[in-house]
């Protein structure tokens, strides 16, 4: 199972883009909001709590200064991938790029493009398929079918 979390219900348009494609891939999932900044308490208690749940892998986005995956990441073992999100307030995303990406060692935090949300949710599928063959094959069919969407548009461009 995964968990996608968020700062905000900002955020919401950009996350909900990993959820489809979770449930394209027929990947179970739990969605919510959790700040790092305005429930610090909450944050904690939920990746505390989240291998408990079930949880395998957690996608967290956040904008501006973006600590929520780090700080996850900071306290569960379990892998967390973060997502950058464009917020109404950003330097262009740069600032939550950053502070995702520039984790200390020790602390990763997989960090996909700002606002790449269906990356991470691919991502997290392709985790959970390295020990769950059926996931893996719905991987496997996803990104061929992108192939044949590809070789489609060329025949029409060649056309």
């Amino acid at each position: 199972m995964v968990a996608i979390i968020m700062g905000s219900d900002s955020d919401l348009p950009v996350m909900q883009k990993a959820a489809d494609i979770l449930t394209e891939l027929r990947v179970p999932f739990d969605m919510t909001i959790v700040s790092a900044h305005r429930t610090p308490e909450r944050m904690f208690e939920f990746a505390k709590a989240a291998r408990d749940r079930g949880i395998r892998v957690i996608i967290a986005g956040a904008g501006g200064a973006a600590h929520l995956p780090g700080m996850v990441a900071a306290i569960t073992p379990l892998p967390v991938i973060g997502v950058p999100v464009k917020s109404s307030n950003s330097i262009d995303g740069w600032d939550s790029i950053l502070s995702i990406l520039q984790m200390p060692e020790g602390v990763p935090v997989a960090t996909v493009a700002l606002n790449a949300a269906r990356n991470a949710g691919i991502l997290a599928a392709q985790i959970l398929g390295t020990s769950d063959p059926a996931v893996l094959d719905r991987v496997a069919a996803y990104k061929k079918s992108l192939e044949q969407a590809v070789l489609e548009k060329a025949r029409k461009m060649e056309k």
